[in-house]
C-alpha cells in the first residue's frame, strides 16, 4: 500500500527540502545514539553533522545519509564504561583509518558476495529494528523518575498524531510532489499541535529524559579540533585496537548494504570502495572533533530516497542544517513532537519491508527461505553486520554442500584396454570425498586417462585430492595420465607432477582459490 516514491533524476530543490526533512529526524537519533553509547548528546550530534558532510561530500553513493548509528554505539559502551571517553575518541580515529586501508585495497567489491535471501532478511529485520526503537517514545517518565508506558489521554494523543502524520505522507504525493510529503508532515503536526495546546512530548523533552537532566538541550556551539587524550603507547594500542576492528567492519558492511539497497531503489550504482575512503575519513576526523563516529543510516537514507534527495546536495543540507539547529535554531527543533518523527519512521518501516516474502517464502528453496528468516531474526536479537555475516556463512556452507553433489565420473575402456575417467564438475573441498568414491584402482587396467575437460579444480583441497589418487595409482604400480589440467594444477601437484599430459592448445586457463601460488 505505502511506496517509496524512488525518482532516479537529482533535482536541487528536493535535494535541498529532503535534506532539511532528514535532519529533523536526526535530532531525536544522534542523542538516543549519544545515550546507548553512553556519552553526551552533543557528542551524537556532532558526530552525525561531520560523518553526514564528509561522507555526502566525497563517499561513492550520493544521496545515502551517515550519520551516528545504533549498532555501532552498542559496541561502544563498555569502551566508555571502562575507559572514558577520550579512549572512544582514539578508537574512532583507528576505526577510521581501518576503513581507510579497506578501501585502498579495494576490499568493498566483497559486498557482492551478500546473497539475495540475505539482503531480504537484512532489510526485513532492519525494518523490524526500526519499529521496535520507534516504542520507546511512547514511555514517558512518571514521579519516581521512572520510565512507564503511556496511558489514557497521552497515548490517544501520540497515536492520533503518528497516524495524521503517515496519512500526510501517504495522501500529499497523490496531489503534489513540489515539496516533500514528510517535511510536510513534520511542520503541519507541529504547528497543530503549538496551536491547540495539545500535550505531546517533544525533542526536548525526549532528550531531558535521555540525559535525566531537566534543563538539558541540543544547543551547543562549533566542534572543537581536540587530539584524544590518551596515551601513545603499546597499552593503549591493545584497549582500543580490538574495538576498532569491530566498530570498522560494522560500520562498512552496514555503509556497503545500505549502498546496495540504495542502488536498487533508484537504479544507479554506487561505489563502495570509494565510500569505504569517504567513511574512513570521516570518522578519523569524527574523532579529532569529539564526535563518536558513524557509517550510513539506513532509515534517515530511506526518509531521503523517500522524499526525492538523490544528490550529494541533500546529504551536505542535512548535516549543515543539523549544525545550524545546534548553533542557532536549538529551540525550534526542540518543539516539534515527537509523534511526527515516529510517523516518519513508521513510513519508512512500511516501504523499507520487503512484504513480498511472505509470498515468495514458499516457492523459494528451502534453504534461502531458512536464511531470509534467520538473518531477520538475528539482526533483531542482535544486529545488522552479525546477521549478514552469519547470513553470508549459512548460504556458503549450503551453497557448498548442494554442488558438492554436482561431481559426475563416468568410467569405460578404450580400444587399447586403457581405463578412461571423464570428471564433469566442480572438484572443491566440499565433493572432493565423493570424487574420490568414484574410482575404483583395484579394478582399473594397468594404464589409467584421467579427463577433466569437463571439470573444474577450484582450490587446494582439490589438488590434494588429485595427488592422493594417483598416489593410490602409483602404489599399485599402475600408470595414470591426467589430461587437460590447468597450469597452476601442475604447479601444484607433488605426487602426480610426472603424470599430467600437456596440450597447449587445449588446456583450460583459470585461477585455483589458494594462497600457496603466492
Amino acid at each position: 500500500m505505502f511506496e517509496l516514491h524512488a525518482s532516479k533524476v537529482a533535482n536541487l530543490k528536493n535535494d535541498v527540502l529532503s535534506g532539511l526533512t532528514v535532519a529533523l529526524a536526526l535530532v531525536p537519533e544522534a542523542v538516543a545514539f549519544a545515550f546507548v553509547a553512553g556519552v553526551e548528546p552533543l557528542v551524537g550530534l556532532y558526530a552525525a553533522f561531520m560523518v553526514g558532510l564528509i561522507t555526502s561530500i566525497f563517499g561513492g553513493r550520493p544521496g545515502m545519509i551517515s550519520g551516528a548509528t545504533g549498532a555501532m554505539a552498542v559496541v561502544m559502551v563498555s569502551l566508555v564504561a571502562i575507559h572514558g571517553v577520550e579512549y572512544l575518541f582514539a578508537t574512532v580515529v583507528l576505526t577510521g583509518l581501518l576503513q581507510i586501508l579497506a578501501g585502498i585495497f579495494k576490499l568493498g567489491k566483497f559486498i557482492r558476495l551478500v546473497p539475495h535471501p540475505v539482503m531480504l532478511g537484512f532489510v526485513n529485520g532492519l525494518a523490524i529494528v526500526i519499529f521496535l526503537a520507534q516504542l520507546s517514545q511512547f514511555k514517558v517518565t512518571n514521579d519516581a523518575g521512572e520510565l512507564v508506558w503511556m496511558q489514557g489521554s497521552a497515548l490517544f494523543t501520540m497515536a492520533g498524531l503518528i497516524l495524521l502524520t503517515m496519512a500526510i505522507i501517504h495522501l500529499l504525493p497523490k496531489l503534489t510532489k513540489a515539496v516533500p510529503s514528510s517535511l510536510v508532515a513534520i511542520v503541519v503536526v507541529t504547528v497543530l499541535v503549538q496551536s491547540l495546546g495539545l500535550e505531546a512530548r517533544t525533542v526536548v523533552d525526549f532528550v531531558r529524559d535521555m540525559t535525566n537532566d531537566p534543563a538539558a538541550s541540543i544547543a551547543g556551539g562549533l566542534p572543537q579540533f581536540s587530539i584524544p587524550n590518551v596515551p601513545f603507547n603499546l597499552e593503549t594500542l591493545k584497549v582500543i585496537l580490538p574495538f576498532a576492528f569491530v566498530l570498522a567492519a560494522i560500520g562498512l558492511i552496514e555503509s556497503l548494504l545500505t549502498l546496495t539497497l540504495i542502488d536498487e531503489l533508484t537504479g544507479t550504482r554506487g561505489r563502495g570502495n570509494k565510500e569505504c575512503m569517504a567513511q574512513g575519513t570521516a570518522n578519523t576526523v569524527t574523532g579529532f572533533f569529539g564526535g563518536m563516529g558513524g557509517c550510513a543510516m539506513i532509515g534517515q537514507s530511506m526518509i531521503n530516497v523517500n522524499s526525492g534527495g538523490r544528490g550529494r546536495a541533500s546529504g551536505i543540507t542535512a548535516a549543515l542544517a543539523l549544525l545550524g539547529f545546534i548553533l542557532f535554531a536549538s529551540g525550534l527543533i526542540e518543539i516539534i513532537p515527537l509523534a511526527a518523527l515516529v510517523g516518519v519512521m513508521f513510513i519508512v518501516v512500511i516501504g523499507t519491508f520487503e512484504w513480498s516474502s511472505f509470498r515468495i517464502l514458499g516457492k523459494v528453496p528451502k534453504a534461502d527461505a531458512f536464511v531470509i528468516i534467520l538473518v531477520s531474526g538475528v539482526t533483531v536479537a542482535t544486529d545488522l553486520a552479525i546477521a549478514v555475516v552469519v547470513g553470508v556463512i549459512v548460504s556458503a556452507l549450503v551453497f557448498a554442500w548442494e554442488h558438492a553433489k554436482h561431481i559426475l565420473v563416468t568410467r569405460s575402456i578404450d580400444e587399447q584396454g586403457s581405463t578412461i575417467y571423464e570428471v564433469t564438475g566442480p572438484i572443491f573441498f566440499g565433493s572432493i570425498s565423493n570424487f574420490l568414491e568414484q574410482f575404483t584402482p583395484d579394478d582399473d587396467s594397468d594404464d589409467v586417462v584421467v579427463e577433466f575437460k569437463n571439470a573444474r579444480v577450484v582450490d587446494h583441497s582439490a589438488i590434494e585430492a588429485i595427488d592422493t589418487l594417483a598416489e593410490r595409482y602409483l602404489s599399485r604400480g599402475k600408470t595414470m595420465h591426467l589430461k587437460h589440467l590447468n597450469q597452476e594444477c601442475k604447479i601444484l601437484l607433488e605426487k602426480a607432477d610426472k603424470l599430467v599430459e600437456l596440450n597447449v592448445i587445449e588446456d583450460p586457463d583459470y585461477h585455483i582459490a589458494t594462497d600457496k601460488l603466492a
